[in-house]
């Protein structure tokens, strides 16, 4: 159930509009507005054992040109790096105890990014993760944990405008197991309108990737017989600031029992 959205950029490769722009194939571009309202801190609670959840914390902290530089979470830090252009080309992700434990390399197409490059020590604990695009959207991220890519994970990614509406993953293995997500959206911007857009598809996910907060979600799993069979729906009641981005968002079963809440921070810069 766990959706690590900030762990990616601290712990594990996994997983907007332009203001002034109303091609539909910009959507993952940074907004341009004065001032941009960052995000400095999320915090999570899950829900998957009840009588004892488990929150996580990540802020977030930039620079004067309102870049991504670290992130921390449970006491894990990542620190990135950019080029002239103001595109990723690497975050070094460190162990609790301060030191490197691996790094990541960003590989672009143009103003694509194409791949994100795990490396290690032990070459064994080496990935990759691949994208493709359809019209300017991620349409696919297939994460490869050998060099042969034999036995990969991907997420397919379908959108309705800006917004991602159906979400399926198959998690490569031995047995493998898919699953599969549906949104319905709020008119809102989400938490990560001003986060970096190539972070946004590192992250992956329709949390990250749509334009918009999803209220509602069926989650489905693939059965024996490669049926889809729905195992739950989660409705989320969200809250706005201000600024009309998400100040908080509780999502509940059909039973009301909780699932999962965030609270989000803001910085303006």
């Amino acid at each position: 159930m766990k959706k690590y959205f900030f762990l990616g950029l601290v712990s594990s490769v996994v997983f907007l509009n332009s203001c002034n722009s109303t091609d539909e194939n910009e959507m993952i571009i940074d907004p341009i507005a004065e001032p941009k309202i960052l995000l400095s801190k999320v915090t999570t609670v899950y829900y998957d054992n009840p009588s004892n959840p488990e929150t996580t914390v990540s802020t977030l902290q930039y620079n004067n040109q309102g870049q991504l530089i670290k992130t921390t979470t449970a006491g894990r830090n990542s620190t990135n790096e950019y080029d002239s252009s103001g595109k990723p080309v690497k975050t070094n992700y460190y162990k609790t105890d301060g030191t490197l434990e691996y790094y990541s390399l960003y590989t672009y197409s143009g103003d694509q990014l194409q791949n994100v490059k795990a490396i290690y020590s032990n070459p064994d604990f080496n990935r990759t993760i691949n994208y493709t695009y359809n019209n300017g959207k991620v349409a696919t991220s297939t994460l490869c944990q050998t060099a042969d890519c034999s036995n990969p994970s991907v997420s397919n990614y379908t959108y309705n405008g800006d917004n991602i509406t159906l979400e399926t993953s198959e998690m490569g293995g031995t047995i493998p197991i898919s699953t599969k997500h549906e949104y319905l959206y709020d008119n809102q911007l989400n938490p990560f309108t001003f986060t970096n857009k190539y972070f946004r598809i590192m992250m992956g996910g329709a949390h990250a990737l749509s334009k918009n907060n999803y209220a509602s979600e069926r989650i489905s799993f693939k059965d024996n017989a490669g049926n889809w069979v729905q195992n739950q729906q989660v409705i989320y009641d969200i809250q706005y600031n201000s600024a009309q981005l998400p100040s908080q968002v509780i999502g509940k079963d059909t039973n009301g029992n909780n699932y999962v809440k965030y609270n989000y921070e803001y910085i303006a810069q």
